[in-house]
């Protein structure tokens, strides 16, 4: 390890899948970014701990083996591992037709990762007045499609429809729209020495995933309206009938990272960020609290996430 550059590394590793979002991939027959997603998944856990990705591996599973379809479901792993900046070493690919069905198949993917012993993000830094940094998600990413699958079957809609938010593409396309890859802007962002904590919001969403950053007897005060409100969740809001308290709980709803910080850091942190490409909001603070499962008290959902 050392020659790559780490003096006493820790290695840390991730594995994830992209669940049922790859039920509207082989519904339109769109495998192109599918891949990006699981390695999006993956990666995005490990750098929350300070780490940097080194290689992924991947598990395609499947009734009967499509080549066609496996090429283009790999090339948006390998895709995803450019982006991500870390080594496509291997992986398994298997033929189960008694567990699945045509053209269904599985996936998941399994990553590691290093950081210097004296950089792993623990989250035990974070004290009261911290300033609490959103990076802005680029819609669904990869949790929440049971329900969103739901909607489009009550509004008898299909995914080759026009998307009703979005009139270039059509709904399938919308949808598959692929998980953001935090990686090298978080990466650049570590380097200074000033990130607390970082959390990747994924199922459970702010409500459930902030806390595990948090110590024990600190809160994060976040405010709702501190960021627009993208319109692939104005849709599901409004078209599902969908209550602020379960958008809280399901989606990202527009918030795909959590960066904790100083507020006399936030502004360089929230520039240094911005000039890679991440659209940055200041959307609260750390305090004192209770702590626990209710150490998000989110503020204004009933004014931003009301249908």
């Amino acid at each position: 390890m050392t020659a790559s550059g780490f003096q006493d590394p820790i290695l840390v590793a991730a594995t994830d899948g992209v669940g049922t979002k790859l039920k509207i991939a082989v519904a339109t027959d769109h495998h192109e970014t599918i891949g990006i997603d699981l390695v999006a998944m993956c990666v995005n856990d490990i750098v929350v701990q300070g780490a940097e990705p080194l290689f992924f591996l991947d598990y395609f599973a499947t009734a009967k083996l499509n080549v066609e379809t496996a090429k283009r479901v790999l090339g948006g792993v390998a895709a995803g591992c450019i982006e991500a900046g870390c080594a496509l070493i291997g992986g398994e690919t298997a033929e189960m037709p008694s567990l699945y069905k045509e053209t269904d198949y599985d996936l998941a993917g399994f990553a590691v990762g290093a950081v210097e012993r004296t950089r792993l993000l623990t989250g035990e830094t974070v004290t009261p007045g911290d300033t609490v940094l959103g990076l802005q998600s680029n819609g669904l990413h990869a949790n929440g499609f049971s329900l969103v699958r739901r909607i489009v079957e009550e509004e008898n809609l299909t995914f080759d429809d026009v998307c009703p938010f979005d009139q270039s593409r059509s709904l399938g396309e919308a949808l598959l729209q692929p998980t953001r890859i935090y990686v090298k802007s978080l990466l650049q962002a570590l380097s200074l020495g000033k990130v607390k904590a970082l959390a990747h919001i994924t199922g459970g969403g702010l409500v459930e995933n902030v806390p595990r950053v948090l110590p024990e007897a600190l809160i994060a005060e976040i405010d709702a309206t501190a960021w627009p409100t993208l319109p692939i969740f104005r849709w599901i809001i409004e078209t599902g009938k969908v209550t602020p308290l379960e958008m809280a709980h399901t989606f990202n709803c527009g918030i795909g990272m959590v960066a904790i910080v100083a507020p006399e850091d936030a502004a360089e942190i929230e520039g240094h960020l911005q000039k890679t490409g991440e659209i940055v909001h200041t959307i609260g603070k750390i305090a004192k609290g209770r702590g626990g499962a209710a150490a998000v008290q989110l503020k204004g959902i009933e004014t931003v996430w009301a249908g």
